[in-house]
């Protein structure tokens, strides 16, 4: 008897133990040989000249390093607050009972099914001063005298990737929030309207309410995603024009792969998931109301 108990103890570790390999190599080993770098000096072959701190001595001493950051969070808000906005709203219309909502529905997640490399060449040809289709119409319809550099302005490179980041990610925040208004019971918005709520009380008192767990973990799954995406800001713009465009992702990729300077790129993205930590713990702290 005792056998055939610790054979069911020991079953439910073999069940995990795939999962749990995979994890340790694809997350927790990646995560602690970055760390592990970034107290040297190396090229990763055969120089490892151990430097401590440094490395993250002097990219907290270099105003450069701060301000990627803040560009960084303000890309990432602008992004998430798009994808928000606009998921959120067609949310609520596909949630409604029309006639061919479920072909909609296949049509509005494709941004998010297409791969980023092709999402950034369609958008970068799109985007071209001399034969991309913004600048046809746009003088077409004699709104501009002369072709626009969109990603080659520093004012409209920077809004040129937020509205290319916008339309590729609102699909996930729409599918997840129409889950979640889906899985709100039809008999709180009736018990609502007996109480004399109209549709913005029971939006504002119902429906926000229900969905906070799913917005919680949509904001944190997104703003983190966002805050370190890197393929097509570096497809459009290469960070450029200048530095409008040259978030952190882009510059440690920099300093990694053009620079060959492992550990200070190394420094750079164990500050980047620390500050992805502490957003995801701020959301937690400020949205979940204390339900674990």
């Amino acid at each position: 008897m005792k056998q055939s108990i610790a054979k069911i103890e020991w079953a439910g570790y073999w069940f995990i133990l795939p999962s749990a390999i995979t994890l340790i190599l694809l997350v927790s080993y990646p995560l602690v040989y970055g760390a592990y770098i970034s107290f040297f000096n190396t090229n990763l072959v055969n120089k490892w000249d151990f430097v401590g701190l440094d490395h993250y001595m002097n990219i907290f001493s270099n105003w450069d390093f701060i301000n990627r950051i803040w560009l960084t969070l303000k890309y990432t808000f602008f992004t998430v607050a798009g994808h928000f906005v606009l998921g959120m709203g067609l949310a609520l219309v596909l949630n409604m009972n029309l006639v061919g909502r479920t072909f909609f529905r296949a049509i509005l997640i494709l941004p998010w099914l297409l791969p980023e490399v092709v999402v950034g060449l369609l958008w970068k040809w799109l985007f071209n001063p001399m034969y991309g289709l913004f600048n046809h119409f746009l003088m077409k319809m004699n709104l501009i005298s002369e072709p626009v550099s969109w990603l080659g302005d520093n004012t409209y490179a920077f809004i040129a990737i937020i509205i290319v980041c916008i339309w590729k990610g609102y699909p996930m925040v729409m599918m997840l929030l129409l889950a979640g208004l889906q899985s709100i019971s039809q008999d709180m918005y009736e018990a609502a309207k007996i109480d004399g709520c109209n549709r913005f009380k029971s939006f504002r008192y119902v429906t926000v309410p229900s969905l906070m767990p799913v917005l919680v973990v949509t904001l944190i799954l997104d703003t983190v995603w966002w805050f370190k995406h890197f393929t097509m800001i570096w497809i459009l713009t290469q960070g450029g024009p200048g530095d409008a465009t040259n978030v952190v992702s882009i510059d440690i990729f920099k300093n990694a792969f053009e620079f060959f300077d492992f550990g200070k790129a190394a420094a750079m993205a164990v500050v980047v998931f620390f500050v992805c930590f502490l957003i995801g713990f701020i959301y937690r702290r400020l949205f979940d109301n204390g339900n674990d």
